[in-house]
Parts: C-alpha cells; sequence; structure tokens
C-alpha cells in the first residue's frame, strides 16, 4: 500500500479552522488554558462566557493535534465500561460517570442547534457488538449494568451489518457529527468574548509567584494569571508523575467510499482486534470510517501493515471500493481509566488539568470544560471526587502502575541494547529505519527524491529510543508517545525539544 507522507484525517481535509498569531508579549489575564483540543475550548469558552479574560494557548495549530483526528462520536457508550466501574468504583461512581457524559453530549447537541451550527450533527444508537462466544458474557454483564445505572440501552442478537456478531449492547440516543465547524464556533465565541487565543505557543514551566500563577513559553514570553488549566494532550507541567500515570495507545482509520446501504448506527467491536464502524456526510459525500488495530505507541510492528488490515476489513464486509483519508490517532489512559480532571497535585489551587480521555474526547472534553471551570471559580462540583487527579485505587490502579513502569523500563534498556542490521545505504526512496552509524544508533530516512534525514533516535522527553512509524513517517516514543517527524520536529509532546540531527 503506498501511503501519503502526512496523513490528512477527514476532518481536516474537509474543513478550514480559523488561525491566530503566537503570544507576541508578556501579558496578564484571569486565566489561561493550555491546549487546543476540545477540553481547553470548552473551558476557555465557559471561563469567558462568565465575563473572565480568558488566554488559550496551543503548541501547534488549532485541531492540528488529537481532535482533528477524532472518529467523532458524541456517546457515553466508552466501550464496555459500565460493569468494571461498578466492580472498582461501586455503582454510585459508576452513574456519576454516565450521567455527566450523557450532560456532556447534551451540552453540545444544544450548542449546535441554538446556533445553527452546519456540522452534519445527527443521533444515531451506539453498539458494543461481539462475534465470538467468549465474549458474549461480557455483552450480558455490560447489559445489566445498563439496568442497574438507568441507561437507556437494551441487548440484540445481531447488528444491521454484514460482519460477523452474535450479540450487542445498544444505547440510544447517541450522536455523532464533524467536530471542527463545532469547535470553530467555541474559538470564534472565546475571541468574540474578550478571550485570545494564541497558536503555535508551546507551554514550558509552571511556576508560582506572589500569589499568582506564571506559565513560561518556548519563546520566552509569560503568561501571569490566578490559575491555569493544563488541557493538552499529555501534561506540559513536570510535577504530578504524570509521566509515569500515563500511557497511550495508537488506532487508525480509513475514510472509505462504498456502494453499501449504510444502515445507520455506531459500532465497536468487544473482539480482538477491534474493529470500529459509523457514517460521515460532508459536502453531499457519504463515506464510512472504518477504525482499529490499537497498540502502544511506539510497539507496533510495521504500521502499515495495521492500515492494510483494516483496508481489507472494509473491502471484504463492507464492499470499501476506495480509500479517500487515512489517518492514526493517538490517546492517552490512565491507571484505571478513569481521566485525570480537577487539581493537578494536592494542595495545588492555580494549576489544574484534564487527560486521560482514552479514545472518548468528545463528551469526557466537554465534562472536563465544565468541571475545571466550576473548580476554578471555586465553585462545587458533584463530579470532582469521580476525576479527581490524586485518586489512586489498589484494584486495577497499583497493579497497572507497575506494570506499566516496568514496560517503561523495558523500553528504555531495550532500545540502548538492540541490535541493529541496518546501514543508511541500505535505504531506499521513502523508507526510514534506525541504523548504526559508527557505533552509535540513529535514525534514518531517505526521503522520495533520495535524500538521507538523519536523527538521533534518544527521545528529548526521558531518553527512550524512538522507533519508526512506517504508516506515517514518524519516529515515535515507546516510553511516554513523544512524536517526531522524519526531520526530528516535535509533532506530539509530551516532548519539547526535537531530535538532534546529524549531519549525514
Amino acid at each position: 500500500m503506498r501511503l501519503p507522507e502526512y496523513p490528512q484525517s477527514y476532518w481536516l481535509a474537509t474543513s478550514k479552522p480559523p488561525t491566530f498569531e503566537p503570544l507576541p508579549k508578556d501579558i496578564e489575564t484571569d486565566f489561561a488554558v493550555v491546549g487546543g483540543g476540545i477540553a481547553g475550548l470548552t473551558t476557555a469558552y465557559l471561563l469567558a462566557k462568565e465575563g473572565r479574560r480568558v488566554a488559550l494557548l496551543t503548541a501547534n495549530k488549532l485541531f492540528s493535534g488529537t481532535t482533528g483526528y477524532t472518529t467523532a462520536k458524541i456517546t457515553a457508550q466508552h466501550d464496555l465500561i459500565y460493569d468494571e466501574y461498578i466492580q472498582h468504583f461501586g455503582e454510585e461512581k459508576a452513574r456519576l460517570y454516565y450521567e455527566a457524559n450523557r450532560d456532556g453530549g447534551a451540552f453540545i447537541a444544544n450548542v449546535v442547534r441554538e446556533n445553527a451550527i452546519d456540522c452534519d450533527y445527527a443521533e444515531e444508537d451506539a453498539y458494543v457488538y461481539a462475534a465470538e462466544e467468549a465474549n458474549l458474557a461480557k455483552l450480558s454483564k455490560e447489559h445489566a449494568a445498563y439496568a442497574r445505572l438507568g441507561i437507556p440501552g437494551e441487548y440484540v442478537d445481531g447488528i444491521p451489518l454484514p460482519v460477523p456478531a452474535k450479540g450487542a449492547v445498544v444505547m440510544k440516543g447517541q450522536a455523532r457529527f464533524h467536530p471542527l465547524p463545532y469547535l470553530s464556533f467555541l474559538a470564534a465565541e472565546i475571541v468574540r468574548l474578550g478571550g485570545r487565543i494564541y497558536e503555535d505557543t508551546t507551554a514550558n514551566k509552571f511556576a508560582e509567584e506572589d500569589g499568582r500563577a506564571r506559565i513560561s513559553t518556548h519563546r520566552g514570553h509569560s503568561v501571569v494569571c490566578d490559575a491555569v488549566a493544563a488541557c493538552s494532550h499529555f501534561p506540559f507541567f513536570d510535577n504530578g508523575f504524570y509521566f509515569a500515570r500515563l500511557h497511550a495507545e495508537s488506532s487508525y482509520v480509513l475514510a472509505v467510499k462504498s456502494d453499501y446501504d449504510y444502515p445507520g448506527g455506531m459500532y465497536i467491536g468487544a473482539d480482538e482486534p477491534k474493529r470500529s464502524i459509523r457514517s460521515v456526510s460532508y459536502g453531499g459525500e457519504r463515506l464510512l470510517l472504518v477504525g482499529g488495530e490499537s497498540h502502544k505507541t511506539g510497539q507496533g510492528e510495521n504500521t502499515i501493515k495495521h492500515y492494510e488490515a483494516l483496508e481489507a476489513f472494509a473491502a471484504d464486509a463492507l464492499g470499501a471500493r476506495e480509500i479517500r483519508y487515512r489517518w492514526s490517532t493517538h490517546d492517552f489512559a490512565t491507571l484505571d481509566n478513569l481521566p485525570y480532571i480537577g487539581q493537578a497535585t494536592p494542595g495545588s489551587e492555580r494549576l489544574f488539568v484534564a487527560t486521560g480521555f482514552r479514545k472518548w474526547g468528545m463528551t469526557t472534553g466537554t465534562v472536563a470544560g465544565h468541571l475545571l471551570r466550576d473548580l476554578m471559580l471555586g465553585r462545587d462540583t458533584r463530579y470532582a471526587e469521580l476525576y479527581g487527579p490524586a485518586r489512586f485505587e489498589a484494584d486495577p490502579g497499583v497493579k497497572t502502575f507497575v506494570q506499566q513502569n516496568a514496560d517503561v523500563a523495558y523500553h528504555l534498556v531495550k532500545g540502548k541494547l538492540e541490535w541493529l542490521g541496518k546501514q543508511p545505504e541500505d535505504l531506499g526512496p521513502d523508507e526510514g529505519a534506525a541504523v548504526r552509524i559508527l557505533g552509535h544508533r540513529a535514525g534514518a530516512y531517505r526521503d522520495p527524491e533520495g535524500q538521507l534525514h538523519l536523527v538521533d533516535t534518544t527521545c528529548t522527553h526521558m531518553g527512550c529510543e524512538v522507533s519508526w512509524n512506517e504508516g506515517d513517517r514518524t519516529w515515535d516514543c515507546p516510553c511516554h508517545a513523544s512524536r517526531f517527524d522524519y526531520r526530528g520536529e516535535v509533532v506530539k509532546g509530551p516532548a519539547k525539544k526535537a531530535l538532534k540531527r546529524i549531519e549525514s
């Protein structure tokens, strides 16, 4: 399969996000928000509606990160989770989680309708289906959890798609949309209400000085404010040990053209490898989004094989005849699969965080916006304990913490000792690999014109060795999911510095 050098998501290809200038100087404001995804924009929008001065900082262009590569489901059905949450956290907290995400979806729907946002918003039922007998018991338990929590849904014996399914759990009245017109509206409203948005502005450090918060940026400027909300994909600050409490997963999406008469609905498989299916329409065109093939970021084999597997599935099951767009998504998960939203560290009243949404950022990011607004304004909220980052459940938190950090240590050592048989001259056009140059590990990519690009493969975050992502043409860190382009420039953090270039 021939892949484009830079994958372009359907959303980014079919819309034109607004643009803003970088932070030009030191500023003072009431609140600062770091991160231009749905959590950051919702937080800034809600604070601006309260009449507060807000500055939103994003390291890249708006929507060029995780938000531009979502599947854009607005749903409280986050795979098979409610039975798990009841077992780990109790029925009350599991119900709170559902109600928070239900209300997050309702907020999006109200904003869309009240402001007539043209974003292909449509309500559809959401399904988790299983083809293997072993997973039917999980579906039955999930359906029982729905009943206990008062979630509108049902158990069905099959799904209206030509894919193997022996049973499914349905959550009624969910939705999907084109996220960028909606988020562009929030951005425009932030500015109209007196807020400021600064692109290409990387937050480097957080400090508390004289009773206020200070953010330092990579260009040497600063933002002084009453409180900061860190809503970036990975927190920009160092305290709180978030590098050890989060892990990243990659998955893949194809937007395909098919003659199949799609019956509606949003579907995700309970079996492995997972498959996610839904439709999109924009500009009069109907496409199907087919996703799946999850693995820990930087720890996959040949990543092109993930796209090839999805292509084969889409062709066989759905009659896909053309791939219009393809992209990969990178999402962070917490130790216990509940997002971290709230005070970043115990006792900190000026630094807040929202991260670990897994693959469900649309509703969870909206929940985060409301929760952070209330906390930053000193209001009580019934969701603070549920999402509080200070929590540390022994089951499954401790086990996951140990496993996760053992995995990081393994890849830290593995990268240093790995035997590399390739040399730069072994690479053909549009090929990349880790190579050995004068006894040292390096990353090499030969572009389609034959020019060789060499980088030091040591991640600038915490020193793990990055690996080549053939599908997306990036260098990915297996420890904390930093990503760099073939020239070594940062694509996604937590790394803030580029890989060192090596002269060829």
